[in-house]
């Protein structure tokens, strides 16, 4: 959204000369078009009044199990306005192959994801998902942006769209930093 502001030349005689000028908010990482894991469009913005935790996932990775622990993040928090938004990519080692519903069928019969999960993307190099272009901007813990390093790299969103931490891959999701952001950043 912009807003819009006008203001007055006092240089020139009265109701001459007008300024209009447009102050264009930042984009918010909920503008971005996104599609749901089980095909169709996805609004980001369902989620923009909670904490969302974003990930990167791979079925086939030894960082796998980490969906035991996104999961558990998701029921623990989920009645308080949080929820885990979960981005499977291919892009380390082919980890993640299979198809839409090869994922799904894995997620939730092996680790029981009930969080909204989203399309196959990538994360870096030229064909970066614009999310990821944007997530990317933002350090990690030692003031780092860039490139995501591997599967399950973190990023902890506020209520609006401020991207507020950005977590390792090898953090785990039920870690102290993790949970303390997340209870920092609670609504209400």
């Amino acid at each position: 959204m912009a807003a819009w502001g006008v203001s007055v030349d006092a240089a020139s005689p009265p109701g001459v000369a007008m300024t209009v000028q447009r102050e264009v908010q930042p984009m918010s990482v909920y503008d971005h078009a996104v599609q749901s894991l089980g095909g169709g469009a996805a609004d980001l913005h369902d989620h923009e009044d909670k904490v969302a935790l974003v990930v990167n996932v791979a079925s086939r990775c030894g960082l796998t199990p980490q969906y035991e622990g996104l999961e558990r993040l998701q029921k623990t928090y989920a009645d308080r306005g949080f929820t885990v938004l979960g981005f499977p990519c291919n892009q380390f080692l082919e980890q993640e192959p299979g198809t839409s519903d090869e994922i799904a069928t894995f997620c939730s019969t092996t680790y029981g994801v009930t969080f909204p999960m989203f399309e196959k993307i990538e994360v870096n190099g030229e064909n970066r998902h614009p999310l990821y272009e944007e997530l990317t901007q933002v350090p990690n813990t030692e003031g780092q942006a860039g490139d995501i390093t591997w599967n399950f790299e973190k990023f902890l969103v506020a209520p609006g769209g401020e991207v507020v931490a950005r977590f390792a891959p090898q953090v785990e999701p039920e870690s102290h930093e993790v949970t303390a952001a997340i209870e920092a950043n609670l609504p209400g």
